[in-house]
């Protein structure tokens, strides 16, 4: 008798390589379910309040902002840095798992892959706003000009736009170049505009064995090029906070940190997406039990490091000696804002200790709670870092409150409303399920 693989558990149920692969194809070719339609409408509108807010934002200025001195930076770049963070997920999957050669990402991939595309899209437009005159964008752009007239680049901005960039195009690439088997696929099961569709964008995919060569090839080369992607560009936005002498900002510890906090959030925005599609659309024997539990492993991993630096950074600013150090900390504490730090250090430390026990992380429905939670959680840190650091500088004269417009708010949902509204046309276009490689993985546990 063969030994069993030890992924076995991977593809719960009896399914045939047909049925598996018709399955995996409903989402694009069945009707969508009720919730689909919910999630669509919400998310358009949001998406046109969204855009209202922008055009409000162009026609009054930034005044229409909640922004202050010297709280210069508000709801802007928390979200920035929010966005950013969530969307590291699905390049680790991607990338480093891919390396490491483990099973368990095929049935996850291909979502956290099309999360963190819009997340990208979501945090890239807030600096683009936050810039006044849009139009003159491209003086951020890190190209050779005549005279180094511009780009500044000097200027941790610039940093920034190159960082979204080169995340932009690997995580693009990723996802389109592990779509390209199942977009042949569609294209001979389809008709119409859609044929037409996938026919164009499988660039004449056939599937012989020169084919998937190249297709191995090319993917372990991208997965090696996007691997450091993961920790650099978080530690290049981490690092427009560390060159800055605001108390609260000045710690070289702050890369470790955001990129920690950036997996913590992401896998929270992934397992927040995969419970409910696993739910809707009836995906248990291939989205299971396990790879949910795996995703609550490494969420937990990643939360301790954000938990650890924490409790370091209380250290620091007591240890340190500097007296404005300590008197930020005892701010974030005990000031006006001391709920939403509270609120940062309940959820992020002590609730997350409920997934070192398999009873809590086999809990789906905890386990959805807690991945809302951590998205709040990691909303309020990226606000204690922006704006309660901004708000009590170095001298008294300077302390002031920041109070967000509804604009500030709108543009925020509109965000979310854009990333639901993208997320879900994409599942009804293209596979939320990689079908090649569940395919072979199919084949390969069958095989013991």
């Amino acid at each position: 008798m063969a030994e069993r693989h030890p992924d076995h558990d991977l593809i719960q149920g009896e399914w045939t390589e047909k049925a598996l692969v018709e399955k995996l194809l409903e989402p694009v070719e069945k009707p969508p379910p009720r919730p689909w339609k919910v999630v669509v409408a919400v998310g358009f509108a949001l998406t046109l309040a969204w855009l209202y807010a922008i055009f409000v934002t162009f026609v009054e200025g930034l005044g229409a902002w909640g922004i202050n001195q010297p709280v210069l930076w508000g709801f802007d770049i928390v979200h920035f840095v929010w966005w950013i963070g969530i969307g590291h997920a699905g390049t680790l999957i991607s990338a480093i798992l891919v390396l490491m050669r483990q099973n368990w990402r095929d049935s996850l991939n291909r979502v956290t892959e099309a999360m963190t595309l819009f997340a990208v899209l979501c945090a890239a437009t807030y600096p683009l706003i936050h810039m006044g005159r849009a139009q003159h964008f491209y003086w951020v752009m890190p190209y050779p000009t005549h005279m180094a007239l511009w780009p500044q680049y000097k200027s941790p901005l610039s940093w920034d736009v190159l960082a979204i960039m080169t995340y932009l195009t690997i995580s693009t690439l990723f996802l389109y170049l592990g779509l390209i088997p199942d977009l042949a696929l569609l294209r001979e099961r389809s008709t119409g505009w859609r044929r037409k569709l996938y026919g164009w964008l499988s660039l004449g995919w056939t599937g012989n064995a020169l084919h998937w060569q190249r297709y191995r090839a090319v993917y372990v080369l991208l997965a090696g090029l996007a691997t450091p992607v993961v920790i650099s560009v978080h530690s290049v936005v981490s690092m427009d906070f560390a060159y800055g002498l605001v108390p609260g900002w000045h710690l070289t510890v702050f890369p470790p940190f955001f990129a920690a906090g950036a997996i913590y959030s992401g896998f929270a925005m992934a397992l927040t997406l995969i419970i409910p599609l696993r739910k809707w659309y009836r995906l248990e024997g291939v989205i299971t039990e396990r790879h949910l539990d795996w995703m609550a492993k490494v969420t937990l991993a990643s939360g301790l490091g954000v938990a650890y630096i924490y409790l370091l950074e209380i250290f620091i600013a007591w240890y340190a000696g500097e007296p404005a150090e300590w008197a930020q900390q005892l701010w974030r504490m005990t000031g006006p804002y001391a709920p939403y730090y509270w609120a940062m250090m309940l959820i992020n430390v002590v609730l997350l200790q409920t997934l070192w026990f398999p009873r809590f992380r086999k809990n789906l429905a905890w386990l959805f709670v807690f991945s809302l939670l951590a998205n709040v959680g990691m909303w309020l840190e990226r606000f204690v870092i922006v704006v309660i650091s901004l708000s009590h500088d170095f001298l008294p004269g300077n302390f002031h409150l920041y109070h967000p417009t509804w604009v500030d708010w709108t543009l925020f949902l509109g965000t979310i409303g854009f990333f639901l509204f993208g997320l879900a046309v994409f599942i009804r276009l293209f596979p939320p399920i990689a079908v090649a490689e569940m395919v072979h993985l199919f084949h390969k546990l069958r095989r013991h």
